[in-house]
């Protein structure tokens, strides 16, 4: 699909042009989430018909690699291993498990908030990077600040699906195009406090190929940052990383988190798993539905995992 990517001195541009510091007050630490309300949600849930529940979270990944050089550690602190019928023992018995991950970076999905990137040494609204800190963590713009959960419409933009190929190719990306033509097919159209989601098909690959390494990945591109920020997109996530890479810029290592989430206050979930998604709306031919996003209560975090729940 045609692209028409913005210059580095453009997505530079976007920095202030897309900004949405002091929107919502000096002290804001919701961003794009002051897009969601009681009356969104209400609206949404009239989009449930069936009751049908679609998981879009991944499952956790123990293997390591390129792709995850610190994989998540699952050991058992209690087992079932010494108990037998008629053996006697202790009346509780009991399993018990301890569960490690680093949730940032291309297996696990997750949501970021917005103390997760910087630029020029400051965060989301002209807080200052200094207060995430290694001994407290993220002083403002957790993942906390979420903790009523965010449960709205979402919309899919199945790429793949409208180009009619596979998948699309690491290093290219999600378009202009791409999600014009879902409005135009599909018959929806994104409206703040929406969640966008948008299927690329690379996780089909990753689950018949193998992981991918982190150096080659296709994704949304930031030429339809804009189009975010004028909609007024609440959540904004793909079964990617959420850039393209190669990015093109030397500038930037990942535009559309470096500009979502500092200049707009864009909440990102990364590495979703749309595949069931994505059959679940083609059999229905309804790409919109309501979605749950449900972060863990993490005092201080920089995201968290999650398992978003789709109900048609």
């Amino acid at each position: 699909m045609a692209s028409n990517p913005p210059t580095q001195d453009q997505v530079l541009g976007y920095m202030e042009s897309l900004s949405n510091w002091g929107r919502w007050g000096e002290e804001d630490e919701l961003g794009t989430l002051n897009h969601l309300s009681a009356e969104k949600t209400k609206a949404a849930t009239a989009l449930v018909q069936e009751g049908e529940t679609v998981t879009c979270a991944r499952p956790i990944d123990y293997r390591g690699g390129e792709h995850s050089p610190r994989p998540p550690q699952h050991f058992m602190v209690a087992t079932g291993e010494g108990y037998r019928p008629g053996d006697g023992g202790p009346d509780r018995q009991v399993a018990m498990d301890y569960f490690g991950l680093i949730f940032h970076g291309h297996s696990v999905t997750h949501l970021d908030s917005l103390a997760h990137f910087f630029w020029d040494g400051s965060m989301y609204n002209g807080h200052p990077s200094t207060l995430v800190t290694a001994s407290q963590g993220a002083l403002k713009e957790s993942i906390d600040v979420a903790h009523k959960g965010i449960v709205s419409r979402g919309v899919l933009v199945d790429v793949p699906y409208l180009r009619g190929v596979d998948h699309i190719e690491p290093g290219d990306g999600v378009t202009l195009d791409d999600i014009a033509m879902a409005e135009e097919r599909c018959g929806f159209t994104i409206e703040p406090g929406d969640v966008l989601l948008m299927r690329t098909g690379q996780y089909k690959t990753i689950l018949e190929s193998g992981p991918l390494p982190p150096t080659s990945s296709s994704g949304p591109l930031p030429e339809i940052l804009p189009l975010l920020h004028e909609r007024g997109v609440a959540v904004s996530g793909s079964d990617t990383g959420n850039d393209v890479v190669p990015t093109g810029y030397e500038r930037f290592t990942n535009p559309f988190h470096q500009v979502g989430i500092v200049a707009m206050g864009l909440w990102i979930l990364d590495n979703a798993n749309l595949e069931g998604l994505s059959v679940a709306c083609q059999e229905r031919n309804r790409w919109e539905f309501l979605i749950n996003i449900l972060p863990l209560r993490i005092p201080n975090g920089t995201g968290s995992p999650c398992n978003p729940v789709v109900v048609f």
